[in-house]
């Protein structure tokens, strides 16, 4: 009898979740990098995000590091800020991303939603789930100087590098002239448009955000595979800025 009661108390004993096993299955997990991660991704600061989930900044900071271990409610608070279940911070992790693109791999597309266009653009992201950028080679082409490049807009930050050539970008009612090995970083909120200032075309590298300002969603993206639409003659021009993916340029 002594011999079955100690066998049954070494199995409780295996199926009992110590501290030390939690506190390892806890690390594992990284619960703080992973609320980190969630809110930079948002440019949202501690504060901001304490404000949200009625937590303060102090106990969030702590958090982060793994100096505090959260509990499930304290969980679910930051996992609404964010749109995400609770499932997000126990699941495995993604493996990191690394995506090359070849050369051969690109399109080569011209600006659409324009007679004349002033640009043939090239992404470099295409292939990329859930992105949080949009890099671009671009090539910008003599224009007639009776045509005027169509100005345009969208939400976040644009980054401009320019390779070759000269170039002139008018940013609202601000104008520049760049030259090989110029850049430009501008709110691409304000109407701009681009123009190649010389007889031979210029080449630039850029690259679009799509932010929103601190403690607000992001906007949805269309995914990568999503059906092209037709742009109607009046529409936007559709490069740089306009979220166009190589997937549908191949389906078009």
């Amino acid at each position: 009898m002594s011999e079955r009661s100690e066998a049954n108390g070494e199995e409780m004993h295996k199926t009992l979740a110590d501290a030390d096993t939690a506190e390892r299955f806890i690390t594992e997990k990284h619960l703080g990098e992973r609320i980190r991660r969630l809110r930079l991704k948002r440019s949202m600061g501690l504060v901001d995000l304490g404000k949200h989930t009625g937590l303060s900044a102090s106990f969030l900071s702590q958090l982060e590091t793994g100096r505090v271990v959260p509990t499930l409610r304290n969980l679910a608070r930051i996992a609404m800020v964010f749109s995400k279940d609770l499932s997000y911070f126990f699941e495995n992790e993604p493996a990191a991303i690394f995506r090359v693109h070849r050369r051969k791999e690109r399109v080569r597309m011209p600006q659409t939603g324009v007679e004349t266009p002033t640009y043939m653009f090239e992404s470099l992201g295409y292939m990329v789930p859930d992105r949080h950028m949009d890099p671009y080679f671009a090539e910008f082409v003599p224009l007639p100087e009776h045509v005027e490049p169509r100005p345009h807009m969208h939400a976040g930050f644009e980054f401009l590098y320019v390779l070759a050539g000269e170039l002139t970008l008018r940013h609202g009612d601000q104008e520049a002239t760049l030259g090989p090995g110029d850049a430009v970083y501008f709110d691409a909120g304000t109407p701009h448009s681009y123009r190649c200032a010389g007889g031979r075309p210029a080449e630039a590298i850029i690259v679009t955000t799509h932010q929103a300002p601190p403690g607000q969603p992001q906007p949805l993206r269309p995914p990568a595979t999503a059906a092209p639409r037709q742009a109607p003659a009046d529409a936007a021009p559709v490069g740089p800025g306009a979220r166009t993916t190589i997937a549908d340029a191949r389906q078009g």
